[in-house]
């Protein structure tokens, strides 16, 4: 039996006024390359309460309709009763982040991040203001 290793990277990116969507698989599948794991899971959390991650076909048209969707959801025009608290004008994004999720899990197989053609993960800030956000990964398998 082949042993098991886990391999840790943080990935920063620099976000503007949510929500701001980049796609971060190329960075994701060239670490998941350079841990040399062939078969095991590739787990990312954005670190912070108004950032999420998640995956879709990064084009401009679904880009803007999840934005739309996202605002949909939670819009900023609402009260909030976090800004009741903080007076901060971000009530929406951390309903928004809460959502949709700051995390992501990734099959790894034969060294290849299981993904569809058209799948890409993004990393999304949510925060009326521009963020960097730390993204912490973690590799572990054979």
């Amino acid at each position: 039996m082949k042993p098991a290793y886990v391999f840790c990277h943080s990935l920063e990116v620099s976000l503007g006024i949510g929500p701001d969507i980049k796609d971060i698989t190329g960075e994701l599948t060239r670490l998941s390359k350079f841990s040399k794991i062939e078969y095991g899971v590739l787990c990312a959390n954005v670190v912070g309460s108004t950032g999420s991650l998640t995956t879709i076909e990064f084009e401009p048209g679904v880009v803007k309709d999840l934005k739309d969707a996202i605002h949909r959801l939670a819009p900023p025009d609402m009260p909030y009763a976090h800004e009741q608290a903080w007076h901060d004008g971000n009530g929406h994004s951390h309903v928004q982040a809460a959502l949709l999720g700051p995390s992501i899990s990734i099959a790894v197989r034969n060294g290849r991040l299981c993904l569809g053609t058209w799948q890409q993960v993004v990393v999304i800030n949510h925060d009326n203001h521009a963020r960097n956000r730390s993204i912490e990964i973690t590799i572990a398998g054979t």
